[in-house]
């Protein structure tokens, strides 16, 4: 009997190290579990919702994707300024929230571009600011790290011809900044820029003239191709089957995505 018992412990001893040292599915940090980080104050993209949970389009493709794949979905929400840390430390497999893929191509593996947006300036309604030339002497926020400020650092004299330059740590806070008159313009992506003035009903205009066009991608980690095949594939799969458009109908009332098209 106590050899018995001491040859099943064994088994489950060899079990559990098995379990452990298992690779991880399709390149994934932890098996069997998607962990998607993103910006909680980047709606439409990933945020807060009224109940409280997260939310946003990003985050429903990444959950439809989780699902197709038969992988559990982990939302991580991260400081924007820290994405490269949760990255290579492996708290996240990707960051999937509005990603701008240029200026970064050779910063992370990526899917093909999904949408399409603009970098662009935000400003009150009756400020009486219409073209890029009327920001000069004006105060203008960007978040820091963000595809904006990327934009921005190749515009010297635009920057050099503002009153203020100010780096906020999200969105929000620099939108009721501008609400509120604190400051006079905000430069963010058009999509989220448009979403938060329809939905919020805002009394805020998007400048003509846009700073950079650019594309949104999920990214991986360098060289986790494995990952990023799968998310690829699934999402193709998505936009075959009408999915996507489903998906981008319910956040911006029409198909706004790129693949396939």
């Amino acid at each position: 009997m106590k050899k018995i018992i001491a040859i099943l412990l064994m088994i489950v001893m060899m079990l559990s190290i098995s379990a452990c040292t298992a690779k991880p599915v399709a390149g994934t940090n932890v098996e069997g579990v998607l962990t998607v980080g993103f910006d909680q104050n980047f709606p439409p993209m990933g945020f807060v919702g009224d109940d409280g949970q997260f939310t946003g389009f990003d985050l429903e493709l990444a959950a439809e994707t989780a699902k197709r794949l038969d992988l559990e979905l982990k939302l991580q929400p991260i400081k924007w300024t820290s994405k490269d840390f949760e990255l290579t430390s492996g708290n996240i497999d990707c960051i999937w929230n509005g990603f701008t893929i240029n200026g970064r191509e050779n910063d992370y593996t990526w899917t093909d571009p999904y949408m399409a947006n603009n970098q662009v300036f935000v400003v009150n309604a009756d400020s009486g600011i219409t073209k890029l030339s009327d920001l000069e002497g004006k105060i203008v926020v960007v978040q820091s790290d963000s595809s904006a400020e990327k934009a921005l650092a190749g515009e010297s004299d635009l920057v050099n011809s503002f009153g203020q330059y100010i780096k906020s740590a999200d969105y929000d806070v620099a939108i009721m900044d501008l609400e509120a008159g604190a400051v006079d313009a905000v430069a963010m992506d058009e999509v989220v820029a448009n979403y938060n003035i329809e939905k919020r009903n805002l009394n805020l205009i998007v400048l003509e003239e846009k700073l950079a066009e650019e594309e949104y991608g999920v990214g991986f980690l360098l060289e986790n191709e494995e990952l990023r095949d799968s998310i690829q594939k699934t999402l193709e799969g998505m936009a075959k089957d009408g999915t996507m458009a489903k998906i981008s109908e319910k956040w911006f009332g029409k198909d706004i995505t790129t693949i396939g098209k």
